[in-house]
């Protein structure tokens, strides 16, 4: 385990460009000390951390037809367009069972990314222990207006995204001085402002939890200047980025397998086009065959 930050961005199913990335990290054994995950960041963290290979890849592309998984028909019954019942009980613990134990051994320090709706603050939640805590992946990953609430500890969060969607700087205040970010969204991509019509039911939706909306308006200004930050880290050498070198054709929510397999591939062979760099950045003399 190398003493370093892994930052993993959110994206929806774009986020199965990180779990290819993910999954080259798996097989040459390369952990780090501590890991941000946000939304589909998070869920991409658990497969890797219970060392379970192309886990993620299989519970990302196995359930695309399933309305049961993800589509309206949850959304309608359940309120949740990702079904929880699904995702976080009946995939895990039946359908394609999570390593816990595995997980349990990881010695670094594993963080869901999540927005308490309330104060509008973003907040870490350390999953030490998966099966317990694995709500903390749920929150991460609500996104506004499709997915209920999240309560924990008396606490009501959403998606970390919409607060703080690539927690590098969280990453460094903990004390790590490099870091590896892995981004979903292309070179040169730059966020647009939420529409109006969106804000309008954000608006609506959450008018007890005023910051949501406020979050909302603002967040293409936040993500933008987080781009700016990173370039500069980048610069002084406390950050390493991974990220597509062009724009994908998945959707936030994809149904097409092809398209998945593509992106993820893509990831995993990005991982291993710049893996001596990696290793470079990060002063290890892991090689081929791990530690």
């Amino acid at each position: 385990m190398v003493n370093a930050g892994l930052v993993l961005e959110g994206g929806g199913m774009k986020g199965i460009y990180t779990a290819g990335v993910l999954e080259y990290f798996l097989e040459k054994d390369l952990f780090f000390s501590h890991i941000y995950g946000v939304s589909a960041g998070a869920c991409h963290m658990c497969s890797y951390l219970s060392k379970q290979k192309e886990r993620a890849y299989d519970i990302a592309v196995d359930y695309l037809d399933s309305q049961y998984y993800c589509g309206l028909k949850s959304l309608a019954t359940t309120g949740d367009l990702f079904n929880v019942d699904m995702c976080y009980h009946l995939i895990p613990d039946y359908l394609y069972p999570y390593d816990y134990e595995t997980y349990k051994q990881y010695p670094g320090k594993a963080y869901a990314v999540v927005t308490n709706i309330r104060t509008g603050k973003p907040e870490y939640l350390r999953v030490q222990d998966m099966k317990k805590e694995i709500d903390a992946i749920r929150a991460s990953a609500s996104l506004p207006l499709v997915s209920r609430n999240v309560k924990i500890g008396g606490k009501l969060y959403l998606d970390g995204g919409i607060s703080d969607a690539i927690p590098l700087k969280k990453s460094i205040l903990d004390g790590n001085a490099k870091n590896v970010v892995i981004m979903t969204k292309e070179i040169g991509y730059e966020r647009k402002p939420v529409s109006s019509q969106q804000l309008a039911l954000i608006k609506a939706r959450y008018r007890k939890y005023p910051k949501v909306y406020e979050l909302m308006a603002t967040r293409h200004d936040r993500y933008n200047e987080d781009l700016r930050f990173i370039e500069r880290q980048q610069k002084n050498g406390q950050a390493f980025v991974i990220r597509p070198k062009h724009p994908s054709e998945v959707g936030r929510i994809e149904k097409d397998r092809e398209k998945m397999t593509a992106l993820y591939k893509e990831g995993y062979q990005d991982a291993a086009d710049c893996y001596e760099e990696l290793l470079q950045y990060l002063g290890t003399d892991k090689r081929e065959t791990g530690v």
